[in-house]
């Protein structure tokens, strides 16, 4: 099984939409907590599901289980908490919310996991990939951006 992930920061539409296309996504998979920001530009929900469709035939779904609390989110990026610990509480979160058990796996397949930060380094997304990765096995993840 393969797992994409992406993030739209710092990327035009263009580079964004061309990179699902090229992977083969057949379903982008948002993982964000907060995805109706104005700041989302292109990104936003409803704006998102409707250039998916159009522009790559994409299917689009919001599993707003595999999102950080707001608790956790604002400990990281509003308070200045290191990376190890928003990493432990989150995947300690994800074992709590029994992601691997809930979550179907054909749901994920050859999907893409969307979030806002622009690389996969310190983003949940790449997070939940080897959470599952380490719990289904044969999982390939590919970082699109």
């Amino acid at each position: 099984m393969r797992i994409a992930t992406i993030g739209f920061t710092k990327k035009s539409a263009e580079r964004f939409f061309e990179a699902l296309r090229r992977a083969g996504t057949k379903r982008v998979v948002d993982v964000r907590l907060n995805n109706v920001s104005q700041l989302a530009g292109f990104a936003k929900k409803n704006d998102l599901a409707y250039f998916l469709d159009r522009i790559c035939r994409v299917d689009y779904v919001h599993l707003p289980s595999l999102a950080p609390t707001q608790e956790i989110l604002d400990g990281y990026k509003k308070k200045g908490g290191s990376w190890d610990d928003y990493e432990r509480r989150f995947l300690d979160l994800m074992t709590a919310r029994r992601i691997a058990e809930k979550i179907e796996p054909e749901t994920l397949e050859d999907a893409c996991l969307l979030c806002s930060e622009d690389k996969p380094h310190h983003c949940h997304r790449r997070l939940i990939a080897e959470y599952l990765q380490e719990h289904w096995g044969n999982v390939e993840i590919e970082h699109l951006g």
